[in-house]
Protein backbone atom coordinates (compact mmCIF):
# COMPACT_ATOMS: atom_id res chain seq x y z
CA UNK A 1 0.00 0.00 0.00
CA UNK A 2 2.67 2.37 0.96
CA UNK A 3 4.76 1.27 -2.35
CA UNK A 4 1.60 2.18 -4.31
CA UNK A 5 1.43 5.41 -2.77
CA UNK A 6 4.58 6.53 -3.41
CA UNK A 7 4.90 5.29 -7.14
CA UNK A 8 1.54 7.56 -7.36
CA UNK A 9 3.13 10.57 -6.26
CA UNK A 10 6.21 9.95 -8.24
CA UNK A 11 4.19 9.24 -11.19
CA UNK A 12 2.25 12.78 -10.82
CA UNK A 13 5.62 14.69 -9.86
CA UNK A 14 6.89 13.38 -13.25
CA UNK A 15 3.53 14.27 -14.96
CA UNK A 16 3.67 18.17 -13.71
CA UNK A 17 7.25 18.47 -14.74
CA UNK A 18 6.46 16.90 -18.06
CA UNK A 19 3.65 19.90 -18.33
CA UNK A 20 6.55 22.48 -16.96
CA UNK A 21 8.55 21.66 -19.75
CA UNK A 22 5.59 21.25 -22.70
CA UNK A 23 4.41 24.91 -21.94
CA UNK A 24 7.73 26.22 -20.91
CA UNK A 25 8.58 24.41 -24.71
CA UNK A 26 5.77 26.71 -26.21
CA UNK A 27 6.30 29.67 -24.22
CA UNK A 28 10.19 29.64 -25.63
CA UNK A 29 9.05 28.41 -29.35
CA UNK A 30 10.03 30.62 -32.05
CA UNK A 31 6.22 31.97 -32.79
CA UNK A 32 5.99 33.17 -29.33
CA UNK A 33 9.24 34.79 -29.82
CA UNK A 34 7.71 37.19 -32.15
CA UNK A 35 7.87 40.84 -30.74
CA UNK A 36 4.18 42.70 -30.94
CA UNK A 37 3.46 45.12 -32.76
CA UNK A 38 4.78 48.43 -31.86
CA UNK A 39 2.40 50.51 -30.60
CA UNK A 40 3.97 53.76 -31.35
CA UNK A 41 4.97 53.14 -35.06
CA UNK A 42 1.24 51.71 -35.77
CA UNK A 43 0.06 54.74 -34.33
CA UNK A 44 2.39 56.98 -36.71
CA UNK A 45 1.22 54.67 -39.59
CA UNK A 46 -2.31 54.73 -39.09
CA UNK A 47 -2.53 58.75 -39.01
CA UNK A 48 -0.24 58.99 -41.89
CA UNK A 49 -2.66 56.55 -43.83
CA UNK A 50 -5.28 58.75 -43.25
CA UNK A 51 -3.06 62.20 -44.35
CA UNK A 52 -2.31 60.56 -47.46
CA UNK A 53 -6.36 59.28 -48.47
CA UNK A 54 -6.67 63.22 -47.43
CA UNK A 55 -4.60 63.90 -50.30
CA UNK A 56 -6.20 61.61 -52.90
CA UNK A 57 -9.87 62.91 -51.43
CA UNK A 58 -10.15 65.93 -51.17
CA UNK A 59 -7.11 67.76 -51.65
CA UNK A 60 -6.04 66.76 -55.10
CA UNK A 61 -9.88 67.06 -56.04
CA UNK A 62 -10.06 70.61 -55.14
CA UNK A 63 -6.62 71.55 -56.66
CA UNK A 64 -7.72 70.01 -59.65
CA UNK A 65 -11.43 70.74 -59.71
CA UNK A 66 -10.48 74.70 -59.19
CA UNK A 67 -8.30 74.62 -62.18
CA UNK A 68 -10.62 73.78 -64.94
CA UNK A 69 -13.16 75.91 -66.15
CA UNK A 70 -16.51 75.91 -64.46
CA UNK A 71 -17.99 73.40 -66.50
CA UNK A 72 -15.70 70.85 -65.73
CA UNK A 73 -15.38 70.98 -62.02
CA UNK A 74 -17.72 68.10 -60.95
CA UNK A 75 -15.94 65.78 -63.12
CA UNK A 76 -12.59 66.53 -61.79
CA UNK A 77 -14.13 65.63 -58.32
CA UNK A 78 -15.90 63.16 -59.25
CA UNK A 79 -12.77 61.48 -61.52
CA UNK A 80 -10.68 61.45 -58.21
CA UNK A 81 -13.45 60.15 -55.64
CA UNK A 82 -14.19 57.02 -58.08
CA UNK A 83 -10.50 56.20 -58.64
CA UNK A 84 -10.04 56.31 -54.78
CA UNK A 85 -12.95 53.31 -54.25
CA UNK A 86 -11.98 51.22 -57.65
CA UNK A 87 -8.42 51.01 -56.95
CA UNK A 88 -9.25 50.14 -53.24
CA UNK A 89 -10.73 47.11 -54.82
CA UNK A 90 -8.16 46.08 -56.69
CA UNK A 91 -5.71 46.65 -54.32
CA UNK A 92 -7.50 43.95 -52.00
CA UNK A 93 -8.05 41.85 -55.11
CA UNK A 94 -4.50 41.39 -56.41
CA UNK A 95 -2.36 44.73 -56.05
CA UNK A 96 -1.38 44.26 -52.81
CA UNK A 97 -0.40 40.50 -53.13
CA UNK A 98 1.09 41.30 -56.38
CA UNK A 99 3.59 43.78 -54.71
CA UNK A 100 4.28 42.56 -51.59
CA UNK A 101 4.33 38.86 -51.26
CA UNK A 102 6.78 36.18 -52.29
CA UNK A 103 6.51 35.65 -56.50
CA UNK A 104 9.25 32.86 -56.35
CA UNK A 105 11.07 32.38 -59.14
CA UNK A 106 9.60 35.54 -60.44
CA UNK A 107 10.75 37.84 -57.90
CA UNK A 108 12.38 39.54 -59.78
CA UNK A 109 9.54 41.15 -61.69
CA UNK A 110 6.40 40.68 -59.72
CA UNK A 111 5.04 39.65 -56.39
CA UNK A 112 3.23 36.20 -55.59
CA UNK A 113 -0.55 35.24 -55.37
CA UNK A 114 -0.86 34.46 -51.61
CA UNK A 115 -2.13 37.58 -50.43
CA UNK A 116 -5.14 37.35 -53.14
CA UNK A 117 -8.26 38.99 -52.04
CA UNK A 118 -6.26 38.99 -48.82
CA UNK A 119 -6.89 35.68 -48.28
CA UNK A 120 -5.10 34.53 -44.63
CA UNK A 121 -5.33 37.80 -43.34
CA UNK A 122 -6.13 38.14 -39.83
CA UNK A 123 -5.73 40.57 -37.01
CA UNK A 124 -2.52 39.11 -35.73
CA UNK A 125 -1.05 39.14 -39.16
CA UNK A 126 1.98 41.49 -38.86
CA UNK A 127 4.54 43.19 -41.62
CA UNK A 128 7.51 44.09 -39.40
CA UNK A 129 6.71 45.82 -36.30
CA UNK A 130 3.34 46.75 -37.63
CA UNK A 131 -0.04 44.77 -38.18
CA UNK A 132 -0.38 43.82 -41.88
CA UNK A 133 -3.96 45.35 -41.85
CA UNK A 134 -2.07 48.90 -41.62
CA UNK A 135 0.94 48.57 -44.05
CA UNK A 136 -1.69 47.05 -46.52
CA UNK A 137 -4.02 50.21 -45.64
CA UNK A 138 -0.90 52.57 -45.81
CA UNK A 139 0.22 51.28 -49.39
CA UNK A 140 -3.74 51.06 -50.74
CA UNK A 141 -3.23 54.81 -50.76
CA UNK A 142 -0.24 55.43 -52.48
CA UNK A 143 -1.83 53.09 -55.36
CA UNK A 144 -5.51 55.16 -54.97
CA UNK A 145 -3.26 58.41 -55.21
CA UNK A 146 -1.19 57.73 -58.79
CA UNK A 147 -3.48 56.74 -61.24
CA UNK A 148 -5.88 59.84 -59.91
CA UNK A 149 -2.67 62.62 -60.57
CA UNK A 150 -2.55 61.27 -64.34
CA UNK A 151 -6.35 62.53 -64.71
CA UNK A 152 -4.78 66.35 -64.86
CA UNK A 153 -3.50 65.85 -68.12
CA UNK A 154 -6.57 64.74 -69.96
CA UNK A 155 -8.89 67.10 -67.79
CA UNK A 156 -11.98 68.60 -69.83
CA UNK A 157 -12.12 65.97 -72.39
CA UNK A 158 -11.83 62.02 -71.74
CA UNK A 159 -14.83 60.32 -71.37
CA UNK A 160 -16.11 59.11 -67.97
CA UNK A 161 -16.04 55.38 -68.85
CA UNK A 162 -12.92 55.33 -70.80
CA UNK A 163 -11.07 57.47 -67.58
CA UNK A 164 -12.13 54.49 -65.37
CA UNK A 165 -11.12 51.63 -67.84
CA UNK A 166 -7.72 53.09 -68.54
CA UNK A 167 -7.18 54.66 -64.52
CA UNK A 168 -7.85 50.73 -63.44
CA UNK A 169 -5.73 49.31 -65.84
CA UNK A 170 -2.90 51.20 -65.67
CA UNK A 171 -2.69 50.91 -61.76
CA UNK A 172 -2.26 46.95 -62.26
CA UNK A 173 -0.33 47.42 -65.44
CA UNK A 174 1.89 50.03 -64.48
CA UNK A 175 2.01 51.10 -60.68
CA UNK A 176 1.67 47.46 -59.23
CA UNK A 177 4.94 46.19 -61.54
CA UNK A 178 7.17 49.09 -60.75
CA UNK A 179 5.76 49.71 -57.29
CA UNK A 180 7.42 45.70 -56.40
CA UNK A 181 10.47 46.40 -58.86
CA UNK A 182 11.26 49.04 -56.61
CA UNK A 183 9.74 48.39 -52.98
CA UNK A 184 8.87 45.03 -53.01
CA UNK A 185 12.50 43.00 -53.48
CA UNK A 186 12.67 43.47 -57.15
CA UNK A 187 14.89 43.74 -59.27
CA UNK A 188 15.28 47.49 -58.70
CA UNK A 189 15.20 47.05 -54.85
CA UNK A 190 17.58 44.08 -55.43
CA UNK A 191 20.32 46.78 -57.24
CA UNK A 192 19.80 49.44 -54.52
CA UNK A 193 17.40 51.88 -56.02
CA UNK A 194 16.82 54.58 -53.17
CA UNK A 195 12.96 55.95 -53.55
CA UNK A 196 11.83 56.83 -50.10
CA UNK A 197 8.52 57.62 -51.11
CA UNK A 198 7.80 57.32 -54.38
CA UNK A 199 9.64 59.90 -56.85
CA UNK A 200 9.85 57.17 -58.98
CA UNK A 201 7.06 54.63 -58.17
CA UNK A 202 4.54 57.85 -58.48
CA UNK A 203 5.98 60.81 -59.84
CA UNK A 204 7.93 59.76 -62.27
CA UNK A 205 5.69 56.70 -63.52
CA UNK A 206 2.73 59.12 -63.46
CA UNK A 207 4.47 61.96 -65.27
CA UNK A 208 5.50 59.95 -68.05
CA UNK A 209 2.09 58.39 -68.17
CA UNK A 210 0.62 61.86 -68.73
CA UNK A 211 2.44 63.10 -71.38
CA UNK A 212 2.02 60.40 -73.32
CA UNK A 213 -2.19 60.25 -72.65
CA UNK A 214 -2.18 64.49 -73.55
CA UNK A 215 -0.31 63.52 -76.70
CA UNK A 216 -2.47 60.59 -77.80
CA UNK A 217 -6.43 62.26 -76.58
CA UNK A 218 -4.77 65.55 -78.00
CA UNK A 219 -5.40 68.86 -77.55
CA UNK A 220 -8.77 70.83 -75.91
CA UNK A 221 -10.88 72.95 -78.19
CA UNK A 222 -9.08 75.99 -78.27
CA UNK A 223 -5.53 75.60 -77.34
CA UNK A 224 -3.69 77.14 -77.16
CA UNK A 225 -5.31 80.01 -78.73
CA UNK A 226 -8.34 80.27 -76.79
CA UNK A 227 -7.04 81.34 -73.09
CA UNK A 228 -8.40 78.47 -70.56
CA UNK A 229 -7.75 80.40 -67.06
CA UNK A 230 -8.92 78.52 -63.50
CA UNK A 231 -12.47 78.95 -62.87
CA UNK A 232 -11.74 78.87 -59.05
CA UNK A 233 -8.13 79.49 -57.71
CA UNK A 234 -9.54 80.17 -53.82
CA UNK A 235 -10.59 75.92 -54.40
CA UNK A 236 -6.89 75.35 -56.08
CA UNK A 237 -5.73 77.07 -53.32
CA UNK A 238 -7.39 75.22 -50.45
CA UNK A 239 -6.57 72.05 -52.11
CA UNK A 240 -2.82 72.91 -52.58
CA UNK A 241 -3.02 74.34 -48.60
CA UNK A 242 -4.46 70.44 -47.94
CA UNK A 243 -1.97 68.65 -50.31
CA UNK A 244 1.19 70.27 -48.55
CA UNK A 245 -0.19 68.80 -45.32
CA UNK A 246 -0.89 65.69 -46.42
CA UNK A 247 2.43 64.95 -47.98
CA UNK A 248 3.76 64.45 -44.26
CA UNK A 249 2.10 61.33 -44.10
CA UNK A 250 2.82 60.88 -47.96
CA UNK A 251 6.77 60.59 -47.31
CA UNK A 252 7.04 60.61 -43.33
CA UNK A 253 4.82 58.00 -43.05
CA UNK A 254 6.87 56.35 -45.59
CA UNK A 255 9.53 55.26 -43.02
CA UNK A 256 7.05 53.23 -41.67
CA UNK A 257 7.87 53.69 -37.84
CA UNK A 258 7.96 56.98 -35.55
CA UNK A 259 11.37 57.89 -35.63
CA UNK A 260 14.03 59.66 -36.34
CA UNK A 261 13.75 59.06 -39.92
CA UNK A 262 10.05 60.06 -40.03
CA UNK A 263 10.93 62.88 -38.38
CA UNK A 264 13.95 64.01 -40.90
CA UNK A 265 11.88 63.01 -44.33
CA UNK A 266 8.85 65.57 -42.48
CA UNK A 267 11.36 68.28 -42.11
CA UNK A 268 13.12 67.89 -45.75
CA UNK A 269 9.69 67.31 -47.03
CA UNK A 270 8.35 71.08 -45.59
CA UNK A 271 11.76 72.47 -46.36
CA UNK A 272 10.94 71.64 -49.98
CA UNK A 273 8.19 72.72 -50.18
CA UNK A 274 8.66 75.75 -49.27
CA UNK A 275 12.05 76.33 -51.06
CA UNK A 276 9.90 75.34 -54.19
CA UNK A 277 7.12 77.76 -53.72
CA UNK A 278 9.55 80.99 -53.31
CA UNK A 279 11.62 80.08 -56.18
CA UNK A 280 8.48 79.63 -58.25
CA UNK A 281 7.28 83.01 -57.36
CA UNK A 282 10.67 84.67 -57.89
CA UNK A 283 10.87 83.48 -61.37
CA UNK A 284 7.26 84.48 -61.93
CA UNK A 285 7.57 87.96 -60.53
CA UNK A 286 10.70 88.72 -62.04
CA UNK A 287 9.31 87.04 -65.39
CA UNK A 288 5.58 88.52 -65.71
CA UNK A 289 5.82 91.51 -63.25
CA UNK A 290 3.54 89.79 -60.77
CA UNK A 291 3.49 87.24 -58.31
CA UNK A 292 0.45 84.88 -58.59
CA UNK A 293 -1.24 82.19 -56.16
CA UNK A 294 -1.42 79.61 -58.62
CA UNK A 295 2.65 80.13 -59.87
CA UNK A 296 3.22 79.73 -55.28
CA UNK A 297 1.38 76.95 -55.32
CA UNK A 298 2.39 75.21 -58.19
CA UNK A 299 5.97 76.08 -57.16
CA UNK A 300 4.89 74.26 -53.55
CA UNK A 301 3.37 70.86 -55.12
CA UNK A 302 6.61 70.61 -57.67
CA UNK A 303 8.90 70.77 -54.39
CA UNK A 304 6.75 68.06 -52.92
CA UNK A 305 7.04 66.05 -55.49
CA UNK A 306 10.79 66.65 -56.58
CA UNK A 307 11.82 66.11 -52.28
CA UNK A 308 9.81 62.65 -52.63
CA UNK A 309 11.92 60.10 -53.45
CA UNK A 310 15.30 61.75 -51.07
CA UNK A 311 13.13 63.04 -48.04
CA UNK A 312 14.73 60.23 -45.60
CA UNK A 313 18.33 60.18 -47.18
CA UNK A 314 19.42 63.57 -46.68
CA UNK A 315 19.42 66.75 -44.50
CA UNK A 316 17.69 70.25 -44.40
CA UNK A 317 20.39 71.99 -46.30
CA UNK A 318 19.96 69.27 -49.19
CA UNK A 319 16.34 69.63 -49.31
CA UNK A 320 16.44 73.39 -49.45
CA UNK A 321 18.38 73.08 -52.63
CA UNK A 322 16.19 69.97 -54.23
CA UNK A 323 13.07 72.34 -53.52
CA UNK A 324 14.72 75.08 -55.17
CA UNK A 325 15.72 73.26 -57.75
CA UNK A 326 12.34 71.78 -58.15
CA UNK A 327 11.08 75.23 -58.29
CA UNK A 328 12.86 76.15 -61.33
CA UNK A 329 13.46 73.09 -63.09
CA UNK A 330 9.26 72.83 -62.90
CA UNK A 331 8.88 76.59 -64.07
CA UNK A 332 10.85 76.35 -67.04
CA UNK A 333 9.21 72.84 -68.08
CA UNK A 334 5.49 74.02 -68.23
CA UNK A 335 6.59 76.88 -70.24
CA UNK A 336 8.39 74.38 -72.64
CA UNK A 337 5.33 72.20 -73.04
CA UNK A 338 2.67 74.31 -73.34
CA UNK A 339 4.15 77.31 -74.89
CA UNK A 340 7.07 75.75 -77.41
CA UNK A 341 5.78 72.38 -77.60
CA UNK A 342 2.10 72.77 -77.06
CA UNK A 343 0.85 70.21 -75.52
CA UNK A 344 -2.00 70.09 -73.99
CA UNK A 345 -1.28 68.85 -70.35
CA UNK A 346 -4.37 70.30 -69.11
CA UNK A 347 -2.97 70.76 -65.20
CA UNK A 348 0.76 70.39 -66.01
CA UNK A 349 1.07 66.61 -64.43
CA UNK A 350 4.08 65.67 -66.11
CA UNK A 351 6.09 69.22 -65.64
CA UNK A 352 5.23 68.84 -62.47
CA UNK A 353 5.35 65.22 -61.10
CA UNK A 354 7.25 63.54 -63.88
CA UNK A 355 10.30 66.22 -64.08
CA UNK A 356 10.13 66.74 -60.68
CA UNK A 357 10.14 63.17 -59.63
CA UNK A 358 12.99 62.82 -62.62
CA UNK A 359 15.39 65.55 -60.79
CA UNK A 360 14.65 64.55 -57.48
CA UNK A 361 15.42 60.93 -57.90
CA UNK A 362 18.57 62.23 -59.32
CA UNK A 363 19.68 64.20 -57.05
CA UNK A 364 18.77 61.67 -54.32
CA UNK A 365 21.47 59.71 -55.69
CA UNK A 366 24.19 62.55 -54.91
CA UNK A 367 22.91 64.20 -52.12
CA UNK A 368 22.15 60.78 -50.03
CA UNK A 369 26.11 61.00 -49.62
CA UNK A 370 26.94 61.49 -45.83
CA UNK A 371 29.68 64.33 -47.40
CA UNK A 372 26.60 66.40 -47.80
CA UNK A 373 24.36 65.50 -45.30
CA UNK A 374 22.96 62.32 -46.26
CA UNK A 375 22.67 59.15 -44.39
CA UNK A 376 24.88 57.64 -46.62
CA UNK A 377 25.56 55.40 -49.10
CA UNK A 378 25.32 51.68 -49.32
CA UNK A 379 28.16 49.66 -48.45
CA UNK A 380 30.21 49.54 -51.72
CA UNK A 381 28.42 51.97 -53.70
CA UNK A 382 29.83 55.17 -55.05
CA UNK A 383 27.91 57.98 -56.16
CA UNK A 384 28.77 57.51 -60.01
CA UNK A 385 27.38 53.76 -59.29
CA UNK A 386 23.97 54.88 -56.98
CA UNK A 387 23.33 57.80 -59.63
CA UNK A 388 23.71 54.77 -62.65
CA UNK A 389 20.93 53.25 -60.58
CA UNK A 390 18.90 56.07 -60.33
CA UNK A 391 19.30 57.04 -64.13
CA UNK A 392 18.38 53.46 -65.10
CA UNK A 393 15.37 53.00 -62.43
CA UNK A 394 14.01 56.49 -64.35
CA UNK A 395 14.69 55.30 -67.91
CA UNK A 396 12.99 52.16 -67.45
CA UNK A 397 9.81 53.30 -65.42
CA UNK A 398 9.61 55.99 -67.95
CA UNK A 399 9.32 53.54 -70.73
CA UNK A 400 7.17 50.34 -68.86
CA UNK A 401 4.92 53.63 -67.89
CA UNK A 402 4.80 55.19 -72.00
CA UNK A 403 4.11 51.64 -73.23
CA UNK A 404 1.58 51.01 -71.10
CA UNK A 405 0.02 54.07 -71.37
CA UNK A 406 0.27 54.28 -75.38
CA UNK A 407 -1.15 50.02 -75.41
CA UNK A 408 -4.08 50.69 -72.87
CA UNK A 409 -5.48 54.24 -74.45
CA UNK A 410 -5.58 52.41 -77.91
CA UNK A 411 -7.68 49.66 -76.51
CA UNK A 412 -9.92 51.56 -74.60
CA UNK A 413 -10.63 53.91 -77.90
CA UNK A 414 -11.76 50.67 -79.41
CA UNK A 415 -13.98 49.56 -76.85
CA UNK A 416 -15.85 52.63 -75.36
CA UNK A 417 -14.02 55.89 -77.12
CA UNK A 418 -11.83 57.72 -75.53
CA UNK A 419 -13.03 61.22 -76.12
CA UNK A 420 -15.96 63.36 -76.41
CA UNK A 421 -17.43 64.67 -79.20
CA UNK A 422 -17.20 68.80 -79.72
CA UNK A 423 -20.88 69.23 -78.90
CA UNK A 424 -19.96 67.44 -75.53
CA UNK A 425 -16.68 69.59 -75.00
CA UNK A 426 -18.35 72.42 -75.51
CA UNK A 427 -21.57 71.78 -72.98
CA UNK A 428 -18.94 70.26 -70.25
CA UNK A 429 -18.28 67.20 -68.95
CA UNK A 430 -20.52 67.81 -65.90
CA UNK A 431 -23.86 67.92 -67.49
CA UNK A 432 -22.73 65.04 -70.15
CA UNK A 433 -21.80 62.47 -67.98
CA UNK A 434 -22.97 63.77 -64.48
CA UNK A 435 -26.44 65.44 -65.13
CA UNK A 436 -25.35 68.06 -62.62
CA UNK A 437 -23.71 71.51 -62.28
CA UNK A 438 -20.81 72.20 -59.70
CA UNK A 439 -22.92 75.72 -58.59
CA UNK A 440 -26.46 76.80 -59.27
CA UNK A 441 -25.84 80.80 -58.58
Amino acid sequence: MILSIQLRTKFQSLRSLSALVFFTAIAWSPASLAAPPDSGDTAWVLTSTALVLFMAIPALALFYGGLVRVKNVLSLLMHCFVIVCAASILWFIAGYSLVFTDGGSQQAWIGGFSRIFLRGLTAQSQSGKLPEAVFIMFQLTFAAITPALIVGAFAERMRFSAMLLFSMGWLLLAYVPVAHWVWGNGWLMQLGVLDFAGGIVVHVNAGVASLVAALVIGRRQGFPQKPMPPHSLVLAYTGAAMLWVGWFGFNAGSALAANGSAAMAMLTTHLAAASGALVWMAIEWVKFGKPSVLGIATGMVAGLGTITAAAGYVGPAAAVGIGSVAGASCFWATQYIKNILHVDDSLDVFSVHGVGGTVGSLLTGILVASQFGGVGLAEGATIGSQLMVQALAIVVTALWSGLVTLGLLKLVDRLVGLRVNAEEETEGLDIVFHEERGYNL
